[in-house]
């Protein structure tokens, strides 16, 4: 237990300025992200951008394409979120939650994506990455697009597959020297769960009124 903590100390000493402002702008999208905050985007696109470059140079694969699809969707649910009614005073898009169609669709969805991210893997691992974790990777990987996908359009059970994301990724990136990112998603990983305690609540709130700050 002890060396654990050691190496999680001597890895916050070696963490670069790059993965340090990544891991505070995650930390802060995710935080409005649970207030409904439109902020959520700007700061998120930061992290991801960001994350793009760790992951090649952590030969995490998976979780470069997956950064690069949030910056992607980061721009869409930019775009959804923003989108208001006629009376300009109110948001088209509100928190609900999904129906057993949508389950089955985002869970075909993880499927689908979790195994092209593992074959794909494997084929790396193989040709010149070596150090690919192929099936934790897809894993951490395949959630996040889907909770990134659910999120743009404020589904309640995004925030399911963050959790289910945060609990991979914690010792995939410790694992890899990322000792500050690995921190990083024991907070959000926290996040999460108070985020989907809060969208639970206002998914059963009136919709007409809801509004983003």
């Amino acid at each position: 237990m002890i060396s654990i903590f050691q190496s999680i100390y001597e890895g916050l000493l070696n963490t670069g300025w790059i993965e340090a402002i990544a891991v505070l702008a995650g930390i802060v999208s995710v935080w409005y992200s649970r207030k409904e905050n439109i902020l959520v985007f700007p700061t998120g696109l930061i992290n991801t951008t960001l994350y793009i470059y760790l992951s090649f140079k952590g030969h995490l694969f998976g979780e470069a394409s997956v950064n690069f699809y949030y910056t992607i969707m980061s721009i869409y649910g930019w775009y959804l979120w923003t989108r208001r009614k006629e009376d300009q005073q109110t948001y088209v898009l509100q928190i609900t939650t999904s129906t057993k169609k949508e389950w089955i669709q985002q869970l075909a969805f993880f499927v689908a994506f979790y195994l092209v991210i593992y074959f794909t893997l494997i084929y790396l691992k193989t040709a010149f990455a070596p150090e690919a974790m192929p099936w934790a990777d897809a894993f951490a990987s395949a959630t996040a697009y889907t909770g990134m996908w659910l999120m743009a359009k404020k589904k309640v059970e995004s925030w399911i597959w963050w959790i289910l994301t945060n609990i991979a990724s914690i010792p995939l990136y410790f694992v890899k020297g990322y000792a500050f990112t690995s921190v990083q998603f024991l907070v959000l990983l926290v996040l999460a769960i108070a985020g989907w305690y809060s969208w639970k609540l206002k998914a059963r709130a009136p919709k007409a009124t809801t509004t983003i700050v």
